[in-house]
């Protein structure tokens, strides 16, 4: 079983940043990659990023657009995602996710967070 909890959202203003964080808990094999996505109001839930926890290679999708980062620090069993330059499209409900790889992508994902709220206002 794994435990994902995220935090860090808010509501901010445009231009601004904020870093997200999971803590996970529990299977180590089925956190092997850990990965974010984005599920604005009406619209499928699309993958950010993912990372590895064993050898911490990164995977951005083609929606990251340069201003998202993720990032991991092992000894706490969390991993980060960074927004910057925050704009009203960002909006939306940030989901952490763990899986044993390709966890940017939907099909591979085996666990979900509950989510955590980024509100952005121009």
């Amino acid at each position: 079983q794994v435990q994902l909890v995220e935090s860090g959202g808010g509501s901010v203003q445009a231009g601004g940043s904020l870093r997200l964080s999971c803590a996970a808990s529990g299977d180590d094999w089925q956190m092997k990659c850990m990965g974010w996505f984005r599920q604005e109001p009406g619209k499928e839930r699309e993958g950010i990023a993912s990372i590895s926890t064993t050898d911490g290679s990164i995977e951005y999708t083609d929606g990251a657009n340069g201003r998202f980062t993720i990032s991991q620090d092992n000894s706490k069993s969390t991993a980060y995602l960074q927004i910057s330059d925050l704009k009203p499209e960002d909006t939306g409900m940030y989901y952490c996710a763990s899986g044993r790889r390709k966890c940017y992508m939907k099909n591979y994902v085996l666990n979900w967070g509950q989510g955590t709220q980024v509100t952005v206002s121009s």
